[in-house]
């Protein structure tokens, strides 16, 4: 990655390369077993594994070795060294918690504070400056790629510029964290490094007053000293989020910027903490201001303000004056003008001012007052208002109740509220101003802005212990923020995984904040958290708790929605952050909302005399005023809030909006990750808090981040690096020469036999999981200390083997020196020596021999000479052969490279053509890309239209649906009015009857008044005739009368029974009417619980489809597991069949072994050393069989306790079982039995609603009749008041001619009772008809009306009684029905009270199985992490498993070498036996040679000494023959010079032999050290074969027993999975039904489908027309954006040939002036000139065709204006055309809202009939749930026994690792012993050749002594007759002795030469020695 920098700069950047190659901490990590341990202390320590029992380890920790017990989930598993430092932390191969806090920790403490972890940059504050950020360092990081240089701030800002330049893609860094993490300094090092890099000034002069860059920098001051503010954590902190937004032309230059903020925090200007400041303009503004100036702006000291709460708090190395300067300079540069400033002074005065007015209550009153005004009067007259306007808006403001203004008294706390929601207000709106005029100065519009560059600095997740409402807006922005992470982080890791060609199953990590995100913002259907805030602003009498309750109520069942365990207000709830659980207060969330000011003072500040006020308040009227807060109260629906609910926007509304602008715009960018955090709350430099940093890990998304990391292949290695690295642990896998990089890896991992799911091979890089770099890298560990080993030992053994050469050559050199110096020891003193050596320099032949001796060693170097010559001629001549093969080689390869180099010339020239042709495709294919990228774009735009007609037609639908419940509103009333109609009717009907009643008696009357008539007509003559005719006109009329009298009574009876008919018929249509809304609200409910529970069906058939899923791999684990299982127990089978083999091998090597050691007493002893260990090694093992034997009983035992138990569980849950299949029975027929009440109900309601519509066109019918017969009513009451004014009339003539009958009566008194009265009532008739006369004609007038009305009634009475019998018929069907509904209304009211048991019993079931479930899902999660780790654990086993028969068949492939080394051993050693054996007799013979040449020497030195007496007795007796004295001196000399050389040849001998007997001695000891060896190896083997046998022994035992376990547990997991299985059956067939009545369902729908598919087609015709039109219209548009694409391209190349013209003419003026002012060079450049002329004319010729070309393109443009103006004209007809269709599909869609209407009446209808069945199905899900409790509890038993064999395996792995080292041991010693051997022949053949030449030596010896002992007798012979010559003593024989004497000089002459040959003999053999 990175190099190391000698600099001290940056040496806080780079890592220290010898501490990450340091062999110290490699070969501490591989031999203590490193892990990390959880600390409270440090969050994790280093510790070293001594022990594991079961769950726990026990462990040692690093740091003070104490040792501890931890449970082993906890354990976390440690990096090799390699990765320390590490500066990404994707590249960690054990990606953990610890990992990563370590290497942060490790970095930080080495100054190194940037540090990687996949996208992420996470920032550590280290609390000093530090010397990386200098324009050395910029120019460092300029232009440089991400690994090319250190991780930095500069490193992620120059990537994204350079990614920005070339992809032309915006960009975005997004910094996070929590205050005094660093965000602010960070961004500010990101503008300073793009001001530095992308500054518009390097080569360009700005005429403008400030320059861009510098104005960006010096925007930051400003918003520093409005916005941030010193807390408890950071002396500097941002009290807002901002979002910087860079803008930058093509060339890469900074053209303008813009910055947008986000929740500042303005509770801080009124109050603060105690060490805590307000805003640090308020502290510039009272300390830097002059006197003038702070007497203009009323500035008091600090302690006057109230609401600068501590007072003057410093901040250290800070001077507030100093920084005032700073920010009124910057406020220059940024062109702020002088009355700005003061303007903005003034306000933050104001604020200041506004904490000053103080408030009091009256005495008897609540009612505030302000006693002393003089801070008002202040405010006033720095904002320009009137002060008694002031007090009044805030004493008593106005308010807007109903349509009335009134003036409503505050109390205090209102009035301190007001005061302070003002002044906050009055800030912000500051702030927002300063801002948009930072962003008019910043915005350059002078050159375009290409792309933008934007820099997010944002508070991080904040988890507090009372946790508000910007707590909720933080954490909601962070939570889509991390969204945007992952979702990037999948498409980088899907990008990189695409681009490598791996298979990989792609998962949107984005998805899963998405829960969390809609419980925030969603709008609707339910709504979330804002949306529900916003709603409860607006409804009276809202209360944050009532805020909560309904939140609680629609969003309780929410994911990711808690209720928190221990409620201390009712006002808190909790959501499940990615970062944890937060849990929220919600008190003042309506105020915070809605953000509520006194309206009366905004309006007074919107009219002030200051216009910078004005311009701050110039929105006011969207204010939330006091009016609305008023109505919050009351009682009223707030009128007013309706009208201003366009205006205002609440908090929450806005802050969502910009949020979503913000998310869209960093959608639209590439984004880039800073995460900053802080080490420790104490602002100390080099500490690390631990946990505090792990929190914010967590909270910053790292961990998260991690997570996902984990998910794929986080591991990362090019395949060259892989080789170089890990070629060592397959070094014969890769063939010798050169090899592609992928083969060889592929060749690598097959020889490594890693399990394909842990690797991918990519196309130019390997991937691996989590894990697998840490295990390779232990592996490497291994081999490599073998291989250290391995060489050592030969070093070891190279130098011991060259210090005993050097000591041999010692000691044969000390010998040589020894017998040199004895030797000279003897010689010095003898005369002869002296004289030798005196007399030797002189001579001539020694230096004769010395030329010689040097003539020969320089014939022997020439020789050498020559023969060099020669070998060097021959070579040569062979190089010159092989270089002449070499060149016809050569020459022949040149031919062929000739003929290639012209096929591929032709070649490259075909592909030039080809390449042309694909440029020409490639370009037509950019086009179209071009073409379908603008019919994406136009089809995008169609999306978004008809989204909208989609929401515009939810909408419509929406309006419908209301309108629809108007109607039955309606319907309602309209039925209520029918009921008081017919009340009306009742009453009109008694009205009628009285009247009917009242006229009958009036007829009663007439009648008697008639009959007087009559006798007074009788009495009169003259009208008698008349009389008659009346009479007999009476008669009819009465006899028509009595008729219509009758059928009137009759009519009446009718009536009256079809009345109380039709009332009992109404009274029934009401019950049933009743009865049907019931039913409705009871289908109403019974839809929404058949949603609820089919949502909970879908859930749960999701839930049961990932149960079938994990039901299938587990299958195929089981299946897996059983063929494991099976490979173990043919291992386990091969073992035995091993270990027997082993046995006999073992029985047979013992046998021979007793055979060997039978032979020495050593070997006995030996042997019964190793029975007596062997002897014991039985007991400890019977003592281990027994401990076994108890504990496989008590585990036995135990498993039989648990079996019971699991027996026993599995009996209660087929009792709960067998309960609830009776119950589910009972339900299915309840069910069954409601959905045909439901069906017959349906059936009775369609019928009841048929008769209801006749009914009411009955009603409606019997209506229009009662309103004729109310008409008809009418004209008879008219009538009848004018027959009662003729009744009054007649009643008067009636008086009258009562008085006339008394007259008569007493004038005819004497005429009887009859004749008086025929003769009264006559002359009444008489006088009645004379009466009546006059009115007679009237009365026919009104008979013939009267006959005209009675036929009228006839033809009604006769449709009446048609109408009757039609009635009487459906009353007759209705009473039928109704006696059947009456019972199905009773069985319908047993099955309620039945249902509403039930329904109360499930309820209880569903609460307790909700909270089950919530269990449920919570051991479902964590069973489903269990789950992926027991799955990876398995795929580690299967690997390990794999590679444990691998390494089984090496051991047993070992093991056969092992005895093949060892037979090869016993037949060297059986070889050495016997060799030993043959020197040893040779040794025997030669000590008896030995013995025999001592024997013969001292028989020598006996005759020597003889002799010597002799020659003694001889020189003593010195007669004649003394003249001989002096030769036989010489003999003696002589002879004892050959006596010396022969005792020196004696000693020769005896240290031969001694050196013979020295080596013998040496191979015996050698022998015996071998055997040694041997017998130890022999021994070693054999406790190692038993101790693998035992281990082998208890390993097959165990595996046995836990085969036996999971056995039990397959069984029982195969019952329990037939039981799922059964119960799944049960299920299906459920649902099978339900899916039957739900197809009769879809059936009748199928048939309003059918002719919705008719309108549906009618309308898709319409938008077909419409869309054609469109499509035309767009393509026309397409059309014209491509000519005006082209034209632009045109004028882009245009301006390039100015350009290209311009440079050409530029060079063309430089050359002719070069060429005018060089003109002593002209010959020289005339070439060049010529050249650069023909370029000028091509240059030229191009700028024609281009200029030409130009021309082509303008007249092309003038036909695409043309073109365009058609089409314009086209789109106008076309948009006649649509907006027919629109008026059209208008229509279509109304008639499609009644037919959705219909549609959902009907699925309402099919709705209801799902609910029973549904009920029983959530039965049948609480016992699959209470099963899958089973299985979980099941899946843990099998996840623990899992752990326990991965323990054994990894121990047995262990093992046979050891056994794999000890055998490599035993090869290298082995191999060792093999060398020895072999030196030990070497040495054995050369003793046998060195006992060769003593031998071949003894014999020369032996044949001399024989010669010498020949010579001595001869000579004793000669000396004998001499002696007897001597003793004869005759003179005569004096004349033989000098012939005799002679022949003695001669013989002894003989012998002195002799003499003199032996001594230049000996002479020789001294100087050769």
């Amino acid at each position: 990655m990175s190099k190391k920098a000698p600099n001290e700069d940056e040496k806080f950047l780079y890592v220290d390369k010898d501490f990450l190659n340091s062999p110290m901490a490699q070969a501490d990590w591989s031999a203590k077993k490193l892990v990390w341990v959880p600390s409270e202390r440090h969050g994790f320590e280093a510790a070293s594994v001594k022990e594991e029992r079961g769950d726990e380890v026990l462990v040692e920790l690093a740091d003070n070795g104490k040792k501890v017990t931890v449970n082993k989930d906890d354990i976390q598993k440690m990096n090799p060294p390699k990765f320390s430092k590490v500066e990404d932390m994707a590249e960690l191969t054990c990606l953990n918690e610890a990992s990563v806090l370590h290497n942060i920790r490790e970095r930080y403490f080495s100054g190194l504070i940037y540090t990687y972890s996949g996208l992420f940059c996470v920032v550590v504050n280290p609390y000093k400056m530090l010397p990386i950020y200098s324009e050395k360092i910029i120019d460092m990081y300029k232009g440089k790629k991400r690994h090319e240089v250190p991780p930095h701030i500069y490193s992620i800002t120059d990537n994204a510029y350079r990614n920005m330049m070339q992809d032309r893609e915006d960009q975005s860094i997004l910094c996070t964290g929590e205050s005094g993490a660093g965000k602010t300094e960070n961004t500010k090092k990101v503008i300073q490094y793009l001001a530095v890099v992308a500054s518009s000034h390097k080569g360009k002069k700005d005429s403008s007053a400030g320059e861009l860059e510098k104005q960006l920098l010096q925007a930051n001051p400003i918003l520093e000293a409005f916005g941030n503010a010193k807390t408890i954590k950071n002396d500097n902190s941002s009290r807002f989020g901002k979002f910087i937004r860079i803008n930058f032309d093509v060339t890469g230059y900074i053209v303008g910027a813009n910055i947008e903020t986000y929740l500042l925090e303005k509770s801080r200007c009124i109050r603060q903490a105690k060490t805590e400041r307000a805003f640090h303009i308020f502290y510039y503004m009272i300390a830097g201001a002059k006197d003038k100036l702070k007497e203009e702006l009323l500035l008091e000291p600090f302690s006057n303000y109230r609401f600068l709460s501590a007072g003057h708090v410093q901040i250290p190395g800070q001077q507030d004056d100093e920084m005032y300067e700073e920010t009124m300079e910057a406020m220059t540069i940024m062109g702020i003008t002088d009355e700005e400033r003061i303007d903005i002074l003034k306000v933050c005065s104001t604020v200041m001012q506004l904490g000053n007015i103080e408030f009091k209550k009256e005495r008897n009153q609540e009612q505030a007052t302000m006693p002393d005004n003089t801070a008002a009067q202040k405010v006033c007259h720095l904002q320009g208002i009137n002060v008694t306007d002031f007090t009044r808006a805030i004493l008593t403001p106005r308010i807007k109740v109903g349509r009335e203004v009134v003036q409503k008294a505050q109390t205090k706390e209102q009035a301190d509220f007001a005061i302070e929601a003002l002044a906050k207000a009055v800030f912000e709106r500051l702030f927002r101003w300063i801002l948009a005029r930072v962003n008019k100065a910043l915005d350059k519009t002078k050159r375009q802005g290409a792309s933008f560059l934007g820099i997010l600095d944002i508070a991080g997740f904040e988890i507090f212990e009372d946790n508000s409402f910007e707590q909720l807006c933080i954490n909601y922005t962070n939570e889509k923020l991390q969204q945007l992470f992952n979702h990037t982080m999948f498409i980088l890791e899907q990008e990189e995984y695409q681009r490598e060609g791996i298979e990989w199953n792609f998962i949107d990590f984005g998805l899963d904040l998405q829960p969390c995100i809609e419980l925030i913002e969603r709008p609707n259907n339910p709504p979330g958290i804002l949306a529900l805030l916003d709603e409860e602003c607006w409804f009276p009498k809202a209360t944050d708790i009532s805020f909560v309750e309904k939140l609680m109520n629609t969003q309780g069942n929410h994911v990711k929605f808690a209720k928190p365990k221990q409620l201390k207000d009712k006002t808190e709830f909790s959501i499940l952050h990615y970062a944890g659980k937060v849990d929220y207060n919600a008190t003042a969330w309506l105020t915070k909302n809605m953000d509520p000011l006194n309206d009366n003072v905004t309006s007074l500040l919107n009219n002030s005399s200051s216009s910078f006020v004005q311009d701050l308040w110039k929105d006011s009227d969207r204010v939330v005023g006091l009016d609305t807060i008023a109505k919050m109260s009351d009682t009223s629906m707030p009128s007013g809030s309706k009208t201003k609910k366009g205006m205002f926007r609440t908090v929450g509304q806005l802050y969502k909006e910009s949020l979503a602008k913000l998310m869209t715009t960093l959608h639209n960018t590439q984004p880039n990750f800073v995460r900053c955090i802080i080490p420790n709350h104490e602002k100390r430099a080099g500490k690390l808090d631990a946990h505090l940093v792990l929190e914010q890990l967590r909270c910053n998304g790292v961990l998260e981040g991690i997570r996902i990391c984990r998910q794929g292949f986080p591991n990362r290695i090019v395949f060259q690096e892989f080789r170089q690295r890990y070629e060592i642990l397959a070094a014969n896998a890769i063939p010798k020469g050169f090899m592609d990089g992928k083969q060889a890896c592929c060749l690598m991992i097959k020889h490594l036999d890693l399990d394909p799911n842990l690797y991918r091979i990519g196309q130019s890089k390997i991937f691996f999981r989590t894990g697998v770099l840490a295990q390779l890298e232990e592996e490497r560990d291994l081999k490599i200390t073998v291989i250290i080993i391995a060489f050592q030992a030969q070093a070891r053994g190279f130098l011991a083997r060259k210090a005993f050469a050097k000591r041999q050559q010692q000691l044969t050199a000390m010998k040589v020196i020894q017998r040199n110096c004895a030797a000279y020891l003897k010689l010095r003193n003898w005369q002869w020596w002296r004289l030798f050596t005196k007399v030797k320099p002189l001579l001539q032949v020694t230096r004769q021999e010395e030329e010689m001796s040097l003539k020969e060693e320089e014939l022997q170097k020439s020789k050498e000479n020559a023969a060099k010559f020669e070998t060097e001629l021959k070579e040569i001549s062979l190089k010159h052969t092989a270089i002449l093969e070499e060149r016809n080689a050569l020459q022949e390869q040149l031919q062929a490279e000739t003929e290639l180099y012209a096929e591929a010339e032709e070649m490259r020239v075909r592909l030039g053509a080809k390449k042309q042709e694909l440029e020409e495709i490639l370009h037509e294919m950019e086009a179209r890309l071009d073409e379908e990228e603008e019919r994406s774009q136009s089809l995008l735009v169609e999306k978004k239209k008809m989204q909208q007609q989609m929401q515009e037609l939810e909408e419509h639908l929406e309006e419908e649906e209301d309108a629809r419940q108007k109607l039955q509103l309606e319907k309602v009333t309209c039925e209520g009015k029918i009921k008081k109609l017919e009340d009306d009717i009742l009453v009109m009907e008694d009205q009628n009857n009285k009247l009917l009643k009242e006229r009958k008696l009036m007829e009663e009357r007439i009648a008697d008044f008639s009959a007087n008539l009559a006798e007074e007509e009788e009495k009169s003559k003259n009208l008698t005739k008349l009389k008659n005719k009346h009479e007999s006109m009476i008669s009819d009329l009465e006899v028509r009368l009595k008729k219509e009298e009758k059928t009137r009574q009759e009519l009446d009876k009718v009536k009256r029974k079809l009345e109380a008919e039709s009332n009992d018929l109404q009274e029934q249509i009401a019950d049933l009417q009743a009865q049907i809304a019931d039913l409705k609200a009871q289908l109403a409910k019974k839809e929404e619980e058949l949603q609820n529970a089919l949502a909970r069906l879908e859930d749960e058939t999701a839930q049961k489809n990932n149960a079938l899923k994990k039901i299938r791999e587990l299958e195929g684990h089981i299946s897996d597991l059983q063929e494991d299982l099976d490979s173990e127990r043919a291992a386990r089978n091969k073992a035995e069949k091993i270990k027997r083999d082993l046995g006999e091998e073992l029985e047979a090597l013992k046998s021979e072994l007793e055979d060997t050691l039978d032979s020495t007493a050593t070997q006995q002893e030996l042997r019964a050393k190793r029975e007596q260990e062997v002897t014991l090694l039985k007991r400890a093992i019977e003592d281990e069989n027994r401990t076994h034997e108890a504990q496989i009983h008590e585990m036995r035992q135990k498993h039989t306790q648990a079996v019971e138990e699991l027996t026993e569980q599995l009996e209660q849950s087929k009792r709960v079982k067998s309960n609830l299949e009776k119950a589910k029975q009972a339900l299915e027929k309840e069910t069954s039995e409601l959905t045909m009440e439901v069906r017959s109900l349906t059936q009775a309601k369609q019928d009841g609603e048929h008769k209801r519509k006749k009914l009411e066109g009955q009603v409606t019918d019997l209506q229009s009749r009662f309103a004729d017969s109310e008409k008809q009513k009418a004209e008879l009451g008219e009538r009848c008041s004018k027959i009662t004014v003729e009744l009054e009339s007649v009643t008067n003539l009636l008086n009258e001619a009562e008085g006339k009958n008394i007259k008569l009566s007493k004038d005819v008194s004497s005429l009887g009772s009859q004749l008086q009265d025929a003769q009264e009532l006559l002359a009444e008739e008489t006088r009645q008809k004379l009466q009546f006369s006059t009115k007679l004609r009237q009365a026919e007038d009104d008979k013939n009306s009267l006959q005209e009305q009675l036929e009228e009634e006839m033809e009604a009475k006769r449709n009446v009684e048609r109408h009757v019998s039609t009635l009487n018929i459906q009353l007759s069907d209705a009473k039928k029905k109704l006696e059947e509904m009456s019972g199905n209304i009773e069985l319908l009211e047993e099955s309620k009270k039945r249902l509403q048991r039930d329904l109360e019993a499930a309820n209880t079931q569903f609460e307790e199985k909700a909270s089950a479930y919530d269990k449920l899902e919570k051991t479902k999660n964590r069973l489903q992490q269990e789950l992926e780790d027991t799955l990876m654990d398995l795929d580690n086993q299967r690997q390990n498993v794999s590679n444990l028969e691998k390494k089984q068949k090496k051991f047993d492939q070992m093991l056969a070498e092992e005895k093949s080394i060892s037979s090869k051993y016993a037949e060297e050693r059986d070889k050495a036996e016997a060799e030993a054996r043959e020197k040893e007799t040779k040794a025997l013979s030669l000590a008896r040679a030995m013995e025999e040449a001592q024997d013969a020497r001292e028989e020598l030195e006996r005759a020597n000494k003889a002799l010597r007496m002799e020659m003694e007795d001889l020189i003593s007796s010195k007669d004649d023959v003394g003249k001989n004295v002096h030769e036989l001196e010489k003999s003696k000399r002589g002879l004892e010079a050959q006596v010396e050389e022969m005792k020196t040849q004696l000693e020769e001998l005896e240290d031969e032999l001694q050196a013979a007997e020295d080596a013998k001695l040496r191979l015996e000891v050698n022998m015996q050290a071998l055997k040694a060896q041997f017998e130890r190896d022999l021994q070693g083997r054999d406790e190692m074969g038993e101790e693998k046998k035992r281990q082998l022994v208890k390993q097959v035992r165990e595996l046995e027993t836990e085969l036996e376990d999971e056995r039990k547990q397959r069984a029982s997991a195969a019952a329990a999975k037939k039981k799922l299985e059964t119960d799944m059956k049960d299920l299906e067939g459920q649902i099978e039904t339900a899916n039957k009545g739900r197809d009769e369902a879809i059936k009748q729908l199928r048939k309003i489908q059918a002719q919705m598919k008719d309108f549906q087609r009618e309308l898709e015709d319409a938008r077909a027309a419409r869309e054609e039109v469109l499509t035309t219209a767009k393509e026309s548009e397409k059309k014209a954006k491509g000519l005006e694409a082209e034209l632009m391209q045109l004028q882009e190349e245009l301006a390039a040939a100015e350009r290209a013209r311009k440079q050409a003419e530029a060079e063309r003026d430089e050359l002719s002036d070069e060429l005018a002012s060089n003109s002593s060079g002209k010959s020289a450049l005339a070439d060049e000139k010529r050249r650069l002329e023909a370029k000028i004319s091509q240059l030229e010729e191009e700028l024609e065709e281009e200029q030409s070309n130009m021309e082509i393109l303008n007249d092309r443009l003038r036909k695409s204006t043309q073109q365009v103006d058609q089409l314009n004209g086209e789109l106008q007809t076309e948009r006649t055309a649509s907006q027919k269709n629109e008026s059209a599909r208008q229509q279509m869609e109304r008639q499609n809202k009644e037919l959705k209407a219909k549609l959902s009446e009907m699925e309402n209808q099919v709705r209801s009939k799902f609910k029973s069945s549904i009920t029983a199905l959530e039965a049948k899900v609480a016992q699959l749930e209470e099963q899958l409790e089973q299985e979980n509890r099941e899946k843990q038993a099998t996840a623990k026994s899992v752990r326990q064999k991965d323990k054994k395996l990894k121990d047995l792995v262990m093992q046979v690792e050891d056994e794999r080292k000890q055998a490599e041991q035993y090869k290298d010693q082995a191999e060792k012993a093999n060398t020895r051997m072999k030196q030990l022949k070497r040495q054995l053949e050369e003793s046998e050749e060195e006992s060769q030449r003593a031998t071949a030596a003894r014999r020369k010896l032996q044949r001399e002594l024989d010669e010498a002992t020949e010579a001595n007798d001869a000579m004793s012979r000669e000396v004998n007759s001499l002696k007897s010559k001597l003793r004869r003593g005759n003179e005569p024989s004096f004349g033989s002795t000098p012939r005799r004497i002679g022949g003695g000089r001669r013989a002894v002459e003989d012998a002195s030469e002799e003499e003199a040959d032996s001594q230049s003999d000996f002479n020789g053999t001294k100087s050769a020695d």
